[in-house]
Order: C-alpha cells, then sequence, then structure tokens
C-alpha cells in the first residue's frame, strides 16, 4: 500500500468496507476521493476523515450527523469543530447511558423471566 494515498481496494480493505459502503460514503459527501481517470485516490485527510466516521457509527452518531460535524471544520475550522463536537460527544453520551440502562432493564427481566420458567419446568 502507498504511503500517501491509498487506492480504492486498499481503502476498503483498511477498514474493512464493501466497495458499495466506501462509494455511497462518497455519495453522501462524507469522502472526496482525487479521480484520476477512473480510479479513485484516498490521501491522508480522507483516511482521517474515514477514521471519524467509523468512530462516529460505532458511537451510534447517523451519518448526516457526522456529515454535518465534518462540514464545520471545512467551514469554520477546528475551534468550532472541536466545540460542536464536544456538544454532540455530552448529547450521545447521555443517549448511550440511557440506552444502557434500559438494556439493562431489559436483561434483568429477560433473566428473571427465564429462571421463573425454568423452575416451573422443573416441577412438570
Amino acid at each position: 500500500m502507498s504511503e500517501t494515498r491509498l487506492s480504492f481496494k486498499e481503502m476498503c480493505a483498511k477498514f474493512d468496507v464493501t466497495p458499495r459502503t466506501l462509494r455511497y460514503y462518497e455519495y453522501i459527501e462524507l469522502l472526496q476521493p482525487e479521480r484520476e481517470g477512473r480510479s479513485r485516490y484516498y490521501g491522508p485527510r480522507e483516511v482521517a476523515r474515514m477514521t471519524l466516521v467509523l468512530r462516529g457509527r460505532r458511537w451510534g452518531y447517523s451519518l448526516e450527523g457526522i456529515r454535518q460535524w465534518l462540514q464545520i471544520y471545512d467551514k469554520e475550522g477546528t475551534k468550532a469543530q472541536m466545540e460542536a463536537w464536544v456538544k454532540s460527544a455530552t448529547r450521545q453520551l447521555s443517549e448511550l447511558e440511557e440506552q444502557r440502562r434500559q438494556l439493562d432493564e431489559a436483561i434483568d427481566e429477560l433473566s428473571h423471566s427465564r429462571e421463573e420458567t425454568e423452575n416451573a419446568l422443573k416441577s412438570i
């Protein structure tokens, strides 16, 4: 793999994404690779953006939310992007904590129901 630019295939392999995913990220303007004829090449900027996109997805952000956040950097610079990130991360952490609370509740309820059913089976 080239150190400064990755081909389409190398980019897919590096981030373990399908060609369809990579093309879609380009279509919705998360990535803007350099084009030479029909070939696409991804420089350090696109590699960094892809890293951020995948982290954002893992943390539960929508692709549109990620796109808007990346646009802040393009239009307003690093400081504005960092400020927006802190606000967004605070909201997202609250949402994830609520999801975890709901999952813990569901797990406890399911475990209890399973135990009751298992005990009922023993008495049949």
